[in-house]
């Protein structure tokens, strides 16, 4: 294939909605999504054109190559940068490795060659039929099935930050599971109806009065279901503790796909866990969370956290609302320009 030529295989206007679409995942920015469009369409025609030598432009859609994809580095710059003045080999291979970080791409060297296996993506791949649409239920955490579908959702939004796949799914299960036997009313769950998947989870988390100078410490020490570290900074309050003053919201998350239409609920219904919460800790008063991807920043705003730290190592940060202002809002209202 002519990579001069992408735009007649498919039309830029094409390539826009595909773009548009991809960036509603985790960690997608518009130049990655853009770089792994190019790649799909370069990858699919390079493959049918061995089959089919005297295949013509334009594709009627895409498709999923049936196997890998032979691709070198001095391609992939070729194909992602033949607009730019700028793009070595090494930055090919550097927006490689994120694509595969972010489960856009499986890549695979062998000594000789490099192969690139596109994975299937929901949003863009047509179908032969529209699908209904999936209704969500909110549920509590249920650490026997839900730990492990639960970690892979989180993982997505650890490695964005860390530009890497250091948050192993597996440490992170393990993890929610020791979370679940020690309290777990702060645990809920976000499912679809069909298949019981949670798409959306948030993890309330009563903090021992000893672990409260975390939060004024540099936020990287705060994180625990990323680091390398077995040790957790901080130490879970349990019922009846009176000292108990603050809760830390470790994650909030929702699937892009899902956010707009049940992130209102999602957070109304942290409300009423927070207010059964005050039961088992009459002291709390007092709400952290470390953001930690933008996506959810303009929510954190509207809602009323203020930054109170930055870190200078890594792009997260402390934020802080007392809980008596977060219990009395109006999600509705508070979130209704956003």
């Amino acid at each position: 294939m002519d990579i001069a030529k992408l735009d007649t295989w498919y039309s830029p206007s094409q390539r826009r909605t595909a773009v548009s679409l991809l960036m509603k995942r985790v960690g997608v920015t518009r130049t990655r999504a853009e770089c792994f469009i190019r790649l799909w369409i370069y990858l699919l025609v390079k493959q049918l054109q061995e089959s089919q030598p005297r295949l013509k432009p334009p594709l009627a859609k895409l498709e999923v190559p049936a196997t890998e994809v032979q691709c070198t580095h001095r391609e992939a710059a070729e194909l992602f940068y033949c607009d730019s003045d700028r793009g070595s080999d090494r930055a090919a291979g550097m927006m490689l490795d994120k694509l595969a970080a972010l489960g856009l791409i499986e890549k695979h060297f062998d000594g000789n060659a490099t192969t690139i296996q596109i994975q299937p993506v929901s949003e863009i791949l047509e179908t032969a039929e529209p699908q209904k649409p999936v209704q969500l239920q909110l549920d509590d955490f249920n650490p026997r099935c839900d730990a492990i579908p639960v970690a892979n959702l989180l993982a997505t939004n650890y490695n964005w930050m860390n530009r890497n796949t250091n948050a192993v799914p597996h440490k992170i299960a393990k993890i929610l599971r020791l979370f679940a036997s020690q309290y777990s009313k702060g645990m809920r769950v976000l499912r679809r109806s069909d298949n019981l998947n949670p798409v959306g989870f948030y993890l309330l988390y009563p903090t021992a009065s000893e672990s409260e100078v975390n939060f004024f410490n540099a936020p990287s020490k705060g994180l625990h279901l990323s680091s390398i570290s077995d040790i957790d900074p901080f130490k879970m309050a349990l019922p009846g503790d009176i000292n108990c003053q603050s809760v830390f919201v470790r994650s909030w998350i929702i699937d892009p796909q899902y956010l707009s239409e049940y992130r209102i609920a999602f957070l109304e219904d942290s409300q009423k866990v927070l207010g059964k919460m005050q039961t088992d800790f009459p002291n709390l008063c007092d709400l952290y969370t470390l953001m930690i991807h933008p996506m959810y920043e303009k929510q954190s705003l509207a809602l009323g956290f203020q930054k109170t730290s930055s870190d200078s190592q890594l792009s997260v940060y402390w934020m802080y609302l007392a809980l008596d202002r977060f219990l009395a809002l109006d999600i509705k209202e508070a979130l209704r320009n956003l």
